[in-house]
Formats: structure tokens, sequence, C-alpha cells
């Protein structure tokens, strides 16, 4: 329903984006998923696997290759970790001393031990300093903030 949708690819443009479009084989994902293969500024890169699910909705499959199972309705943080004692922990009094509850909250881990991921999908915005915050905390390897903000 959005009336820009006609117009992206100039609106893109505009803003400086470069895009190209490519097949991928991807077994066992949704019939209308993509992959979107993203690199910032800074030469940051991600890569994300979504699916259109009907309804104007998607879901996040996959995120730099780690499972993933979210609509991005709400804030949400993707945080990849080692598979250690405290760090759930860690995002959660950190989150519940800024009043923000926790609306879902998924594990993912590639062994024990190993690396491992938390998405947590939030009731309300989570400020910068926060994001950053936790990014310096002990096992926290990266952590990537989506808002439709």
């Amino acid at each position: 329903d959005d009336e820009r949708i006609p117009f992206s690819f100039e609106e893109a443009k505009k803003e400086g984006m470069e895009y190209i479009f490519g097949e991928a084989n991807l077994k066992e994902a949704h019939p209308n998923s993509v992959v979107l293969k993203m690199t910032g500024i800074s030469g940051k890169r991600l890569e994300v696997l979504g699916a259109s699910i009907g309804g104007g909705r998607i879901k996040i499959c996959k995120i730099d290759g780690y499972e993933a199972n979210f609509c991005a309705e709400y804030p949400t943080l993707v945080i990849q970790n080692l598979d250690q004692p405290g760090c759930v922990a860690e995002v959660a009094v950190m989150l519940s001393n800024l009043g923000i509850n926790i609306a879902a909250l998924q594990l993912y881990r590639d062994s024990r031990g190993g690396d491992a991921v938390m998405v947590v999908e939030c009731d309300r915005e989570v400020c910068p300093e926060s994001v950053e915050w936790l990014k310096k905390q002990p096992g926290i390897k990266r952590v990537i903030y989506y808002s439709m903000k």
C-alpha cells in the first residue's frame, strides 16, 4: 500500500544507494524469500534472509547465517555472542533498568560454548547509548538494532 514502491529505484539512487539483482538457490526457504547483502559506507556488511508472508508482513529468517525468526514490527536487538553464562541476563537486566519490556526472546547457538544469537523484540525503542553499551560487554561479539523509526 506504500505509494513510494513504484518509485523505489529512483528514490534509492537519490539517496546514493547502489543495488544489483541476482538469483539465489534457497533450499527449504519460503517461496517469497529474498537475500539482501548490504554494505554500509563504513564497509560493514550484513546479510539478511527474509520472506514476504502475505498481508504486507515480512519475516526475517536469518541474519549473517544465524537463525532468526522475527517480524520486524517491534524494535529488535539481534545480539551475536559467545554461548556462556550471563549474556542473556546482562541484556535482560539492561532492558529492565531502562524500563523496557521484552515482547519476545529467542536464543540460537551453533554448539555448546560456541557462537550464539539472541533475538530480543522490545515493547519500545532502545536508545543508541544502550546499544553502544551492549557492544562493549564481555562475550558480546556484535549487536544489530532494528527499528522502523
